[in-house]
């Protein structure tokens, strides 16, 4: 069943929640059951309920294929828990559900939950605020500087003075009449650039639902932008912020498995594991999740841009969100990213669980710590892992520095010091992104493509263990033999015959000679 869609807007994940709820309730089949010598009519088992809602979430764009059976009989606990669905005999409120034969029904009553309703004049002041903020940046007021108030990051004088000459483009011949801009000038504008973009890709017509702009600090974007290693990371000044060193070792250690550098590490059965589980016990016991509490409603509206058609502006959408976090966060997120990507595509990688694949214990043990809200919401793990999914394959692109948008902000202060906007009406604000939206497939469609896609990825795969010279020719042979195991079709495809497979070897085929044809001799009889 696909995905109604939820707009974007406050409180989404308890829209989804009524729409799932909804769609389960109308869609669940029911039927007369026979338990303990009785009859019960209109019912369902849990088994069932599982199965359809199992579809239903795989298929829903807001969860995606990702969602586990396990995650699903977890989301069946929370229904009984809320009255949602109860026992054959009317109970509910504990989560005493199982994947087995146990007897279900929905209640008379509605399960919809009720989004919390704003104060129409708080509503209002939040909008004249926003507003203001916008028409602060033209005016040129003597705005406060907000200081950061975690982590001590500050910029040094020298490094401030470099992004401003960066970004203030000094025309020598007019520098009379060139307008002087503040610190506290140059930070309002990229703070409302980066709002004007994010408002434009997302297609609403206020930001105001889904974000506060005194909750957007423009130090961590001025810090996320200027302060990166060769490879994109953000370097910290302040490094009690950072990582500790025992975990970065330890994620560089499965990162880099089974090459890493230090050659020191023991080499014990089940060392991965616990290597795994010391990162795992580290990120699950910050203090709040890496793109934090109150940027919570602002990520779960993205989720909703997660479908084929709208990847493009979802990736776009999320590089700016993440230029928003502040710079340890955000260090933190690429540095998780970049090794659990890598130790999900490394086939060397041993199991890590016994009933888990790699990549779905990744998306189940880092989802909560990347991506979750200050009070329970009950759908918060299949949204987490629904966005951790989406980060995990597109995070090289997610997480670099955009530059368009530097380049947004030095005409736009050029305009300003040079006095050719005095007023917020007063000519064009910045070249906006604009989008041509691909044509919306079938979701057959979409499947055929997405096996494609697999199955190019696989290839290559099995091209790099061809080519691998470094791999001992036994090892080889056996993951060559595993490999046409797992993925018997493609290894034919690429070996189509036993010739082709024996000159990667160098051998000679093996041709079996034709066993001998007695022919059974012929009795003649002793008659005459």
């Amino acid at each position: 069943m696909e995905s109604r869609g939820v707009p974007p807007g406050p409180y989404r994940a308890t829209k989804l929640w009524n729409e799932v709820t909804t769609s389960f309730r109308a869609g669940m089949p029911l039927r007369k059951h026979r338990q303990h010598f009785k009859k019960y009519g209109n019912c369902f088992t849990a088994g069932e309920a599982v199965d359809w809602l199992y579809d239903l979430l795989r298929n829903n764009s807001n969860f995606g294929p990702e969602v586990t059976r396990q995650q699903t009989i977890q989301l069946l606990r929370k229904f009984l828990k809320n009255h949602v669905i109860e026992d054959i005999k009317g109970r509910w409120g504990s989560e005493n559900v199982d994947d087995n034969n146990q007897l279900f029904r929905f209640p008379a009553t509605s399960p919809l939950k009720t989004p919390p309703r704003r104060h129409p004049e708080l509503q209002r002041n939040n909008i004249e605020n926003f507003s203001k903020d916008k028409d602060s940046i033209f005016k040129l007021r003597n705005l406060s500087r907000r200081t950061p108030k975690k982590h001590g990051l500050h910029l040094s004088q020298e490094k401030a003075e470099k992004i401003k000459h960066k970004i203030i483009n000094e025309d020598q011949e007019n520098a009379a009449d060139n307008r002087e801009l503040s610190q506290e000038d140059v930070e309002e504008v990229w703070k409302c650039v980066i709002l004007i973009y994010l408002q434009t890709i997302l297609g609403v017509p206020s930001l105001e639902e889904v974000i506060n702009p005194k909750q957007v600090i423009p130090q961590y974007i001025m810090y996320n932008m200027a302060n990166t290693s060769k490879h994109g990371v953000v370097t910290l000044q302040n490094k009690s912020d950072d990582l500790p060193h025992w975990v970065l070792s330890a994620m560089k250690c499965l990162a880099n498995w089974p090459r890493s550098n230090d050659m020191n590490n023991p080499t014990y059965v089940g060392f991965e594991r616990d290597v795994f589980r010391t990162i795992a016990d580290y990120f699950l016991d910050l203090p709040e999740p890496l793109l934090t509490f109150e940027y919570y409603e602002l990520f779960v509206n993205i989720l909703g841009l997660l479908q084929p058609h709208l990847e493009r502006v979802a990736i776009d959408a999320l590089q700016l969100c993440c230029l928003l976090l502040p710079p340890p966060n955000r260090r933190k997120l690429q540095l998780l990213m970049r090794m659990i990507s890598r130790m999900s595509q490394n086939v060397d990688m041993p199991k890590l669980h016994d009933a888990m694949g790699t990549r779905s214990l990744m998306i189940h043990t880092f989802s909560r710590c990347v991506l979750c809200c200050a009070e329970e919401v009950d759908l918060d793990e299949l949204l987490a892992g629904r966005l951790v999914s989406f980060l995990m394959d597109h995070h090289q692109e997610i997480l670099q520095v955009p530059s368009y948008l530097q380049t947004a902000v030095e005409k736009h202060l050029d305009y300003l010091k040079k006095g050719h906007i005095e007023n917020p009406g007063d000519g064009l604000f910045a070249p906006l992104p604009t989008y041509s939206y691909c044509k919306q497939i079938s979701a057959q469609e979409f499947d055929e493509q997405k096996v494609s896609t697999s199955q190019a990825a696989i290839a290559e795969l099995l091209e790099n263990i061809i080519k691998n010279r470094s791999l001992p020719l036994k090892e080889k042979r056996k993951k060559l033999k595993q490999f046409q195991k797992e993925y018997p079709l493609i290894y034919q495809k690429r070996f189509p015959t036993t010739e082709s497979e024996a000159a990667l070897f160098g051998d000679k085929p093996t041709i079996k000679q034709p066993m001998l044809i007695l022919r059974k001799p012929k009795f003649r009889s002793l008659r005459y």
